[in-house]
């Protein structure tokens, strides 16, 4: 077991130390957790195999399932993809740095560790003061899938850190929460200048069509079958222990469809959670409630989802009851996060 160090920063300038002292971790093959603008992430060396592992075994995760490198700027890409396509560099130039991910072919000697074995590589640059600085000390692109235990919900707190990480990892550095809380849109470049979307996030659909003309959504979201082109492409990801039902639609129908499954499982003596709007809420009892905002608040649900299912985590239900949005926008990316999280079982009233 690790001896973790944890090191709170609020002032980036006056924490030269800690970066330096965290880039030499990375370098000599350890691993760090450092916060971005989505979640945060457990850092290694992304050219050194053996760290790589170092990542797999921290997270109890499959290796086959791609780890993503990240970089403190446009110009790292260069020395990790083999070329960088037009449309690539669009979107390198629209929306880096930020919550986007692209998949690109990788140079010789990108290890397989980072890649699960395929023959692309995953990059993205944070938007984070933070995991800037951190980026650039380390001096290499830093493998940074997020830091939970594989299967788990991603953390975005120290805190939730802590929890799954504490004498895994050789330094945790507290930036504190993250503001977006749900992990990078991951793309791939086609060769006939489409884009397809691997996992959905914050650069959203719509968005990401005011750039590029034909943007695809991969049938893996849909299915949630084949071989991972990416992280989170897993069917059951993003879990909590206990089993959810999400209900998606008005307050008055969300409430009612709640309420039918809440009186059942009472019924059957669980102890059942909810994570619901402010709105709903308001219909049940206020012991095992964890409120994420307004109905229908996107950006509101998004960072507060990862927590409230760690929240039930720690007081132990049996059944959550949860309420999710309609699938424009962001909602495409929390919706995706849901439905993995509940195993599928969601219901639109």
């Amino acid at each position: 077991m690790k001896q973790t160090k944890m090191v709170h920063i609020t002032n980036v300038d006056a924490a030269k130390n800690v970066f330096e002292e965290a880039g030499r971790i990375i370098r000599n093959g350890g691993l760090v957790v450092f916060p971005t603008e989505t979640v945060y992430g457990i850092g290694a060396n992304g050219l050194d195999a053996e760290a790589c592992r170092g990542i797999y075994a921290a997270k109890g995760r499959p290796s086959d399932n791609p780890l993503i490198l990240t970089v403190p700027d446009k110009e790292a890409v260069k020395k990790v993809a083999a070329f960088i396509t037009p449309t690539a560099q669009k979107l390198l130039d629209t929306f880096w740095p930020g919550p986007l991910t692209i998949i690109f072919p990788r140079q010789p000697h990108i290890p397989d560790a980072a890649t699960g074995g395929l023959d692309t590589v995953a990059l993205r640059c944070p938007d984070h003061k933070i995991a800037h600085a951190f980026l650039q000390a380390a001096g290499v692109p830093v493998a940074g899938p997020s830091a939970n235990l594989s299967g788990r919900p991603s953390p975005t707190t120290a805190e939730e850190v802590a929890h799954d990480m504490n004498g895994r990892v050789d330094m945790i550095i507290d930036g504190g929460p993250c503001h977006i809380g749900v992990e990078s849109t991951i793309v791939e470049c086609n060769v006939d200048d489409t884009v397809t979307i691997l996992r959905p996030g914050a650069i959203t659909l719509e968005m990401l069509r005011k750039i590029i003309s034909n943007v695809l959504i991969d049938t893996n979201l849909v299915t949630g079958k084949g071989i991972p082109k990416a992280p989170g492409m897993k069917y059951r990801h993003y879990a909590p222990a206990a089993p959810m039902t999400v209900a998606v639609g008005t307050v008055k129908n969300v409430t009612l469809a709640l309420r039918e499954r809440y009186t059942k499982a009472g019924q059957e003596g669980k102890k059942v959670g909810f994570l619901v709007s402010r709105q709903v809420a308001e219909a049940f009892p206020k012991e095992m409630m964890y409120i994420w905002g307004e109905h229908g608040d996107k950006p509101a649900l998004a960072s507060q989802l990862y927590t409230g299912l760690l929240f039930f985590d720690n007081v132990k239900v049996d059944y959550i009851l949860a309420e999710g949005v309609d699938a424009a926008g962001l909602g495409m990316a929390i919706m995706n996060r849901m439905k993995k999280a509940a195993g599928g079982d969601v219901i639109e009233v």
